[in-house]
């Protein structure tokens, strides 16, 4: 990995060139097919970037000394599954997994960015389901639930925020029927912490978006796209972190920031491929 700061070459302290290399090794095995059921494992050992700034920066933006960032940081992964297409028109996948980071990436509001943070542990369940009765139709729904520590010890608290426990994804897509093509979707975030000591949370999310359209021609189709169908007043993301306002106290105020989801909305796309 390479950075140059040059769009602040003007700010000497924070340039300069920073290199980082990582082998990422995996293997994996499966066992099977019995009766259209396997058995599967996978190992091995990947990455996550940190911003790049943070690599060659020795100043913060309050002018503070801060150290630089490792540009790599090793990441350790497994799980173990099992899926069936035992039954016809239907696949399913049950896959119990674990992850460990050598540092965690969490959001910091005074800066606007990410910064590094202490080791962490995640673990989950995954259930993965499709079933196709037809030729043009598919049901799919997919489940996750997962934990998400800080291994190191701190006395504000061990949850990494902003993990989320509980994902669903389910929806219902057509295909091919009568050169018509549509599909609806549900997609569900549930609460999360927003601090170390999970004191605060956020609220669940909860959307449905809706997509319809008919081939024209081989090479021209009309969609209609309908986000957020029951206008659900959600939150794409939630960050807990101090800010003021025009007559706050000078020291600020803790208090969740919010991110809106797109309010109830339709495009008409008019779509022509080569």
């Amino acid at each position: 990995m390479r950075c140059d700061s040059t769009s602040t070459r003007w700010w000497r302290p924070n340039s300069g060139i920073a290199h980082a290399s990582l082998a990422s090794p995996k293997s994996g095995a499966t066992f099977g097919p019995w009766q259209g059921t396997e058995f599967y494992v996978n190992a091995g050992m990947g990455y996550h970037s940190n911003d790049a700034r943070g690599t060659t920066a020795t100043i913060d933006p309050d002018g503070n000394p801060q150290e630089r960032v490792t540009p790599l940081v090793r990441a350790k992964g497994a799980e173990i599954g099992v899926r069936t297409v035992a039954i016809p028109h239907f696949q399913s996948t049950v896959s119990v997994w674990m992850l460990r980071l050598a540092s965690e990436l969490v959001f910091s509001g005074d800066d606007g960015t990410t910064e590094p943070s202490r080791p962490s542990a995640r673990s989950g369940v995954e259930w993965a389901n499709y079933y196709s009765p037809m030729k043009w139709l598919v049901f799919d729904a997919d489940l996750s639930w997962s934990r998400a520590r800080f291994t190191e010890f701190d006395p504000v608290g061990q949850y990494v925020p902003e993990a989320v426990g509980t994902v669903v994804s389910a929806g219902a897509t057509v295909d091919g029927l009568h050169k018509t093509f549509g599909s609806i979707r549900l997609r569900y975030f549930g609460p999360r912490p927003l601090i170390e000591d999970n004191t605060v949370r956020s609220q669940a999310t909860t959307l449905v978006n809706l997509q319809g359209g008919h081939q024209i021609s081989t090479h021209l189709k009309l969609a209609l796209d309908v986000f957020n169908l029951f206008n659900a007043a959600d939150s794409d993301i939630d960050y807990f972190y101090t800010s003021r306002l025009p007559g706050e106290p000078l020291a600020g105020v803790d208090d969740i920031h919010t991110h809106p989801t797109l309010p109830g909305t339709a495009r008409l796309n008019l779509v022509f491929g080569f």
